[in-house]
């Protein structure tokens, strides 16, 4: 594992309680091993599962304040999208991937053999686990302005980003942390007389499909697709991986 001093620094937080920050990073493969041992007492072991889930709340409650504070037009329902697109699994992997959490992480053999320590699920717990950690030692206000530093260009994308309803748009942005290739649609059917058209579109990105949708124009169908895979792709891991021993992730 790097030196933990390394992270501290790019925290921004030197921790009273260090052990806080280790827990943060032990996955919880190590204590299903240790669990596992058939000979000797296991060494007591506390996965970072609670501290995600406390993360969590801290991160959602930053956010919150954040957009709250910088978009005042906005009503609740745009609001919500907002925060979405700052929280989704997917922002949250490139930004652990950002710290290199995963050159941190506390793994058990078998899942560091299985590429554990790049796994994007794993990474995007480990940042919530992170932030929980970073409150729990250092208060709110020192978690807030790490996140705020973490967070600027994507804020700051958000602000010239165009205000109104733009699925298209959303989920181009989404996929830009990925990747520098752009979502493609594709009409796959067409149905109706020509004054009376009902289009059916899918939007692939690197040869997936992430949604579909139908319309009477295809502009109304590719915004229906874009809408459909913002969704699936905010409900689902940051990528489609193998799963580890211990879990078993739903697919795109």
């Amino acid at each position: 594992m790097a030196d933990i001093g390394q992270l501290q620094e790019r925290l921004g937080h030197r921790f009273g309680c260090p052990e806080l920050l280790t827990e943060a990073l032990t996955h919880r493969s190590v204590l299903h091993e240790n669990s596992a041992a058939r000979s000797g007492a296991p060494k007591p072991v506390v996965d970072n599962q609670r501290l995600e889930f406390f993360g969590d709340a801290v991160l959602q409650l930053a956010l919150t304040e954040v957009v709250f504070a910088r978009f005042p037009r906005a009503d609740e329902g745009h609001l919500t999208k907002l925060r979405a697109r700052l929280a989704n699994r997917h922002m949250l992997f490139h930004l652990a991937h950002q710290l290199a959490l995963g050159d941190y992480l506390i793994l058990g053999k078998g899942e560091e053999t299985s590429g554990g320590r790049q796994r994007p699920s794993n990474l995007a717990d480990a940042f919530e686990s992170v932030v929980g950690a970073l409150y729990l030692d250092g208060g709110y206000e020192v978690t807030r302005r790490f996140l705020l530093s973490l967070y600027a260009d994507q804020l700051d994308r958000l602000e010239s980003a165009d205000s109104g309803d733009n699925p298209k748009g959303e989920l181009q942005e989404l996929l830009q942390v990925m990747s520098s290739k752009n979502p493609i649609y594709r009409v796959v059917n067409e149905t109706g007389p020509d004054h009376n058209k009902r289009f059916e579109i899918v939007v692939e990105f690197e040869g997936r499909e992430l949604g579909r949708g139908a319309g009477s124009s295809k502009k109304e169908a590719e915004m229906r697709a874009a809408e459909t895979a913002l969704a699936t792709l905010n409900a689902a891991p940051p990528s489609v991986e193998p799963p580890a021993a211990d879990e078993s992730l739903p697919q795109i």
